[in-house]
């Protein structure tokens, strides 16, 4: 099954806190990591625990289409240190279209 039929787009619903909420649709890969990151909660996500070509352009488009995602730089040792990312969802985001409250 090709990855475009396994990530047909879908409905969330974003509630923020200071705008009404908000319907967007995503599909593909950046559905896998929207989905990620709301199943990862308060932990976020890294490209090392959930392997994806190109984590930044995910949250790239996601921030563009309104979901509020939090970048925190986190220092690595090893045989090659430096720092990585993990990505953290900094708003309600839930499957389907919700009503208004």
């Amino acid at each position: 099954m090709a990855f475009k039929q396994q990530w047909p787009a879908r409905a969330f619903t974003i509630r923020d806190g200071e705008t009404d909420p908000r319907v967007i649709v995503v599909k593909g890969r950046d559905r896998w990591a929207l989905e990620h990151l709301i199943h990862a909660g308060p932990k976020g996500c890294t490209p090392i625990d959930h392997p994806g070509p190109r984590w930044s352009a995910y949250v790239f488009k996601l921030r563009k289409a309104g979901v509020a995602v939090e970048t925190i730089r986190e220092p690595h040792e090893g045989p090659f240190p430096g720092s990585h990312a993990r990505y953290v969802l900094r708003c309600n985001v839930a499957p389907g279209r919700e009503a208004a409250e």
